[in-house]
């Protein structure tokens, strides 16, 4: 997984239309390399009037993916895109930290 970003993280956006927002990430396609931002790259999509689905047409926003190599984690204490670093914890576990403030970017499950 490239960068480490997964599912709930607070993202900042590099490169593109927007470019320098933050957002949560919904979901995380490692295959592909993309992830879906929430409120973010919105794209519009054509619906056609379907009237077995009782559907009327129109134009519809929805989030499109955003490949991971246009993502980085952002630290919101240093309020910037950080990458993390690892560090193994005394029970063992393993946890994202900010190279910056040196704060933890996993959220306490």
């Amino acid at each position: 997984m490239a960068a480490g970003i997964r599912k709930n993280d607070i993202v900042l956006v590099r490169q593109g239309k927007d470019k320098g927002k933050t957002g949560k990430v919904i979901k995380v396609d490692s295959e592909k390399g993309r992830a879906l931002v929430e409120r973010l790259n919105f794209v519009k999509e054509f619906i056609r009037p379907d009237r077995s689905k009782n559907r009327q047409g129109g134009i519809m926003e929805r989030e499109a993916p955003i490949p991971l190599s246009r993502l980085m984690l952002y630290c919101e204490e240093c309020a910037a895109g950080v990458r993390p670093r690892s560090k193994r914890l005394a029970d063992g576990t393993r946890q994202r930290i900010c190279p910056k403030c040196d704060g933890a970017l996993d959220k306490a499950k």
